[in-house]
């Protein structure tokens, strides 16, 4: 019985903390610096006030995303449109066959030349798509 009372009970809950924060500070803000303030820590990504103030106020790196939706949409349908390109290869495949099956191979030949001039000019459009895609990229993505 003697030694049940020198034992700790364990009164379950949580482990205590080595180091609580235990002082609190409280502080007013305008409705100006309160729109700022609530910027600032929307592009920080940290997850509670807290530790963003605490991280502003001891000088610790944040972390800021800005992201401009203009910027975003753009790119993402400068790559869809040239996805829609890459897909036009495909057809172009089938209208070769479906040529040479359906028509002589002189006729074929004839629709294919014509067919040849306007994908040589797509090519080069694709060419530019690619090209004003890499330089968007490097422009306005790709900066740390």
């Amino acid at each position: 019985m003697m030694e049940e009372k020198h034992r700790k009970q364990n009164k379950g809950g949580h482990k205590p903390k080595i180091n609580p924060k235990m002082n609190r500070h409280v502080f007013r803000l305008t409705d100006e610096e309160n729109a700022k303030f609530l910027a600032l820590f929307d592009q920080s990504e940290i997850d509670n006030k807290a530790k963003f103030i605490v991280s502003l106020l001891f000088g610790k790196e944040m972390k800021t995303v800005k992201i401009d939706k203009g910027t975003v949409d753009f790119y993402m349908r400068l790559t869809s449109f040239h996805s829609q390109f890459r897909s036009i290869g495909v057809n172009y495949n089938q209208i070769v066959k479906l040529l040479y099956r359906h028509f002589s191979e002189r006729k074929a030949a004839a629709f294919l030349y014509k067919l040849e001039k306007q994908t040589t000019e797509m090519a080069i459009l694709c060419q530019k798509i690619i090209q004003i895609a890499e330089e968007f990229e490097a422009k306005y993505l790709k900066k740390e």
